[in-house]
């Protein structure tokens, strides 16, 4: 990520004590970011994907800017913030794609073939998201992890900043819960041992 951290944080305060102007003009500075984001997320859909990466921002703009008043703390922040908005709209299509499908409940993935190299189809979506929520009931600072790795597509140091870790303690989290999830979306049900 290669916006001016500083830049960033101002008008993410600024914006946040009432300052309208600041949102318009933190966009132009995170935009290609996040245009960088949702590609990682739509990259590899099937032919019938209609969502764009352009379309994937601009929804996750909308939903932040009507969304409730978040209190930034910094960039950092500010992406995972987008980086959950991304997980949310694209997990709300796969339900509403998959709510018309037959076979919906369809559950067999193969996770350590799509897990941080290709976005998931539908189903896989949807396991990823059950799988995750479960997750976090027992362990959310690896669920966060996750979330930050995957839907936003942070490397292993920008996860340790927006979540305020060591760097060895993010490594750490994405290897445990991505064997959680591994076993959990094979069909097991299985704790989380950090």
């Amino acid at each position: 990520m290669s916006t001016p951290a500083a830049d960033v944080t101002g008008l993410l305060i600024a914006w946040r004590q009432g300052d309208a102007d600041a949102l318009e003009r933190l966009l132009p500075l995170v935009y290609t970011e996040l245009h960088r984001l949702a590609h990682g997320r739509i990259r590899g859909e099937w032919a019938g994907q209609t969502l764009q990466t352009t379309a994937l921002v601009h929804e996750a703009y909308v939903r932040l800017v009507d969304g409730t008043q978040v209190s930034w703390t910094n960039r950092a922040h500010f992406f995972a913030v987008c980086a959950r908005l991304m997980r949310r709209i694209l997990v709300d299509r796969a339900r509403a794609r998959q709510s018309q499908k037959r076979g919906g409940k369809a559950r067999h993935v193969e996770f350590q073939d799509w897990l941080g190299r290709q976005p998931a189809k539908d189903a896989q979506m949807l396991a990823l998201d059950e799988a995750l929520t479960r997750l976090s009931a027992g362990e959310p600072r690896p669920a966060k992890v996750v979330e930050l790795r995957y839907f936003g597509g942070l490397t292993i140091e920008e996860t340790a900043a927006a979540l305020g870790l060591g760097r060895e303690t993010v490594v750490r989290d994405w290897q445990v819960a991505r064997l959680w999830l591994l076993h959990e979306l094979k069909g097991g049900s299985g704790r989380v041992h950090a």
